[in-house]
């Protein structure tokens, strides 16, 4: 009987090393496949890897520009207009560069350039509805309405 004791006594307690071990196993499974899953869902972080679709970094300051096929830094080239706006400050800029009769017009609001064109010397650039006249400078125009001004 005392034997029956410790055979039975003994298969509890290995049926509870078991249990407990396998819980334990599990569980660091468990938390290996949450950590690897969260690993897989982080992008990898670059430095200087902010080309856009034709290879210019823009955290350099450059830019792509139609006219000059490659990228610029229109801060360097281009000729700066400042916003306009009757009795008010504003502190946006447009940037222009010219290549013969056409015009490549750099908006803050605009995620692409646009390019105007002009018939003949002495012309206004013109695409879609924005004009830009040569007039003391730079005016251009929206519609019927000056949006920037500049030299």
């Amino acid at each position: 009987m005392i034997y029956e004791l410790k055979i039975g006594h003994m298969k509890k307690v290995f049926l509870f090393s078991m249990i407990i071990g396998l819980s334990f196993s599990c569980n660091k499974k468990v938390s290996e496949e949450k950590k690897t899953v969260k690993e897989e869902t982080k992008p990898a972080v670059v430095v200087g890897a902010d080309s856009d679709d034709h290879g210019c970094k823009a955290s350099a300051g450059y830019t792509w520009s139609i006219l000059k096929n490659d990228c610029i830094r229109i801060f360097e080239i281009g000729t700066k207009l400042n916003h306009f706006e009757d009795d008010k400050t504003q502190t946006t800029v447009a940037y222009v560069i010219f290549d013969g009769d056409k015009a490549e017009l750099f908006l803050d609001t605009q995620k692409e350039s646009i390019v105007l064109e002009r018939k003949s010397e002495g012309d206004s650039w013109i695409k879609d509805d924005y004009k830009l006249i040569p007039w003391k400078g730079y005016v251009l125009k929206k519609g019927e309405k000056i949006i920037y001004t500049g030299e």
